[in-house]
């Protein structure tokens, strides 16, 4: 294209000369010139093309094929030259004597090893499934999009990226080539090297070119190459019409002197393995494979900056998540060397297990453990046999990594657990398990890890949590429910979250006259009425205030002279022991949320509670409840926001029965369904729930009387665990109708239980095993019949 007029030709009509003809008029135009190469073609469009060397210099020259005069070389011919020098040498000095030939072969060795390396990290869960190969989800965003780049497109690519690099290994490396040529072709293969003559006659170009035409019975080729050597023979290949690359050619080599043939090798008698060896170049440039080898080579080619790109993103994002963990373990832990400060595993019953393959899971794992006392936290391979026999409470931060992978530090673990499992009755354990959901499996090794520890008897503590790539609304679940085993509640939120100002605008007392803690019926109206959303089964979270009391006991202690301004900034803060002294307030951490369940449905336009209160430690009222029963006053604002809780959320098929479960407080997330139900229809509810006396704690009894009257409620039970002549926990109500409610069960309907993580959600799913059986009650979690959101 850029040598019109040199290349290529308009045919004029007069016969081409053959190479001997051709060679003769070059030396009549150039007598110095020592012939080194032709090739002539049957195309009239094209000029032939001829090497020689004149003067010590290697030239070449495009020759017009009928007249044989010299038409100079084609333009850019500098410029290719220069690529292929890159190319092969790195343009570096001594070409392929010199590093740049070596610095090649170890870029071909490289690549070979990112390849087959990359190969094994993708290797998908399904490896016969093809689209986990080859299928693109461009809906995936960020780091997972990162992710599905450098791996599917990687997928679609390797084969011409081997190829690539083990074809170019033979231009590097001595050893390979001889190697490949004995291994595919055979000692043999020595035959289509041209052979020596025993003088020193140099070649010449007619006698071989008449022995060429002799033995080829003057058939009619392409293009044919002459290449005349140093060893007095000249090397014939002829390429054959509609060859699908240049290497389609028969090969012989010609004595230049009498035109004898010295060998001749059809390309029809090749074997395969000569073949590979004769076109290693058109292999290595994917002509071998026809115009889709060298399309899709050339695409190959273009696209290698994007593993560079999607490669150094990834990389970026990892150290991103290294550097929060090195934070947490800062924290944590009191150092900046990331030595983990925390108490040994050998002498700790409470084990927090990572599986971590970005860092999320470790940090997370760390927070974890420093919010149970006592608690050793180790990555998840450290678990044997022995370890788990002296652990009684095992907590486990899961991630799952590819499709549906153990990251690669628990890849041992992994294997571990396809052992038959063993008795772990002793255990009590949870999981929250890492994943993205735009991924099909979902936080797969996380409930892989649940369900092996189940198997194995070990009590869950409470359901799996998942989490969602950086899910803050998972995080906090997480640690709320720690908050259930004991955890501390000083700590601030692991994953701070905005809030919006609920103004209160009801509080009742829900028991009065109960020897129990007061219970309150809490309402807030959201900042904008109208906007705010949430289902049954969601979350509050609220920000607590500290009690007045308890503000001025720390300034007392710490010397401060409180102003309005200190004493608002204090409310907000944790007055933790021991830093009474602290010269910097400013040093003192924000206080950690509270979570309550939502009793009312958004149609309402009113978040409804049931809020216990507690009391503190220090005898004061407790942070959250305190601060909506008494600190808060009616039209005061208090700082919430809704949290998703998707495994509480309604049945999707309104026609599922339900059967609604729970004690105490817990009234609040079973009221929500209640409402629901009532609102949009569906199937009937039967409603276990427990309390401590019914002249006093019957909280709701009303509302609960008009929803049995209108039908909603098809049945309810009430436990109580304070009344003399029925004393009674809402286990014992579920075993008295264990026959019925196995009915109610495998008819369809799902359960929902909510309440205490302490006596009640343990005692009341061993009395569900006992009534359907584990396998059952495992199956209906699976496939989300079975939900609890318990505290």
């Amino acid at each position: 294209m850029l040598s019109p007029g040199v290349v290529t030709l308009v045919p004029d009509g007069r016969p081409l000369l053959p190479a001997p003809a051709l060679a003769k008029k070059v030396l009549s135009q150039r007598p110095s010139a020592e012939i080194g190469r032709i090739i002539v073609h049957d195309n009239p469009s094209r000029a032939a093309w001829i090497s020689f060397t004149e003067g010590g210099e290697r030239q070449t020259n495009y020759v017009e094929p009928t007249t044989g005069r010299l038409l100079g070389s084609g333009r850019g011919d500098g410029f290719f030259e220069a690529v292929t020098d890159i190319h092969r040498y790195m343009a570096l000095p001594d070409g392929g004597n010199g590093w740049g030939r070596q610095m090649t072969g170890f870029a071909a060795l490289s690549l070979v090893f990112f390849a087959l390396s990359g190969l094994y990290l993708r290797w998908p869960k399904r490896p016969l499934d093809w689209r986990a190969w080859m299928v693109l989800d461009l809906r995936m965003s960020g780091r997972n999009l990162y992710r599905a780049l450098h791996a599917v497109v990687g997928s679609w690519l390797i084969l011409f990226y081997l190829v690539s690099a083990l074809s170019g290994l033979w231009w590097s490396y001595g050893w390979y080539s001889d190697g490949l040529t004995r291994l595919l072709a055979g000692p043999e293969q020595a035959q289509s090297l041209p052979q020596s003559r025993s003088d020193d006659a140099e070649p010449d170009i007619a006698p071989a070119w008449r022995g060429f035409e002799r033995a080829t019975q003057g058939a009619s080729y392409a293009t044919v190459t002459a290449s005349l050597r140093s060893n007095g023979t000249v090397q014939f290949r002829a390429r054959h019409h509609d060859a699908r690359h240049h290497r389609v050619s028969d090969e012989l080599v010609i004595d230049g002197v009498t035109g004898a043939v010295i060998s001749d090798v059809p390309y029809a008698q090749r074997s395969w393995g000569q073949d590979i060896i004769v076109s290693i170049y058109e292999i290595h440039r994917g002509a071998y494979f026809g115009l889709i080898g060298r399309i899709g080579l050339t695409i190959s080619s273009l696209l290698m900056p994007l593993f560079t790109i999607t490669g150094f993103l990834l990389y970026f994002t990892r150290r991103r998540r290294k550097r929060a963990l090195r934070s947490t373990i800062q924290d944590v832990t009191g150092t900046e060397n990331g030595a983990p400060a925390l108490p040994g595993a050998e002498g700790s019953s409470t084990i927090v297990a990572f599986a971590s393959q970005t860092g999320t899971a470790e940090r997370l794992a760390r927070l974890t453990a420093s919010a149970l006392p006592g608690a050793s936290v180790l990555p998840i391979r450290s678990l044997n046999a022995v370890r788990l026999a002296r652990t009684e409470t095992l907590l486990v931060v899961a991630a799952t990594y590819g499709e549906g992978e153990p990251p690669d530090p628990a890849r041992s673990f992994a294997r571990w657990m396809r052992r038959p499992a063993r008795d772990l009755s002793h255990l009590r354990y949870a999981v929250l398990a890492l994943g993205d959901r735009e991924y099909p499996d979902f936080c797969a090794f996380g409930h892989h890890v649940d369900r092996w520890l189940h198997d194995a008897k070990a009590a869950r503590l409470f359901d799996l949590v998942e989490m969602d790539g950086q899910d803050e609304d998972a995080q906090r679940q997480w640690q709320q429910q720690l908050g259930g085993l004991g955890a501390r509640v000083d700590q601030p939120d692991w994953a701070p979250a905005p809030m919006e100002p609920w103004r209160l605008i009801e509080r009742r007392v829900l028991n009065p006259g109960s020897h129990g803690a007061p219970a309150w019926h809490i309402a807030l109206e959201p900042p904008v009425p109208g906007v705010s959303r949430w289902q049954a089964g969601d979350i509050l979270e609220i920000v607590p205030r500290q009690n007045s009391h308890r503000i001025m006991r720390y300034a007392e202690c710490a010397g401060l002279d409180l102003t309005e301004t200190l004493t608002a900034f204090l409310s907000t803060r944790i007055l933790s022991r021991g830093m009474e002294g602290a010269t910097a307030v400013e040093a003192l951490r924000p206080l950690p949320h509270r979570e309550y369940s939502i009793a009312s449905i958004a149609a309402s336009d009113r978040v409804e509670l049931i809020v216990r209160e507690c009391v503190a430690e220090d005898g004061l009222p407790g942070l959250g409840s305190g601060w909506l029963t008494a600190g808060a006053a009616i039209g005061d604002v208090i700082e919430a926001r809704v949290r998703t809780n998707p495994g509480f959320h309604p049945q999707a098929d309104p026609s599922t029965p339900l059967l609604l479960i729970g004690n105490g407080t817990g009234l609040a997330g079973l009221l929500a369904h209640l409402r629901a139900r009532e609102a949009e229809g569906g199937a009937p509810i039967w409603l276990f729930w427990g309390e401590r006396h019914p002249d006093h704690d019957a909280f709701h009894r009303e509302e609960l009387d008009r929803l049995k009257a209108l039908g909603v409620i098809a049945h309810a039970e009430f436990a109580w665990s304070r009344q003399e002549s029925e004393r009674a926990y809402v286990q014992d109500r579920l075993a008295a109708r264990g026959a019925a409610l196995r009915a109610f069960i495998t008819g369809g309907a799902a359960i929902y239980v909510c309440g205490s993580i302490k006596g009640m959600a343990p005692a009341v799913h061993e009395a569900l095993v006992e009534i359907v059986g584990d396998d059952v009650l495992e199956a209906m979690a699976d496939s989300g019949r079975y939900r609890r959101d318990i505290y």
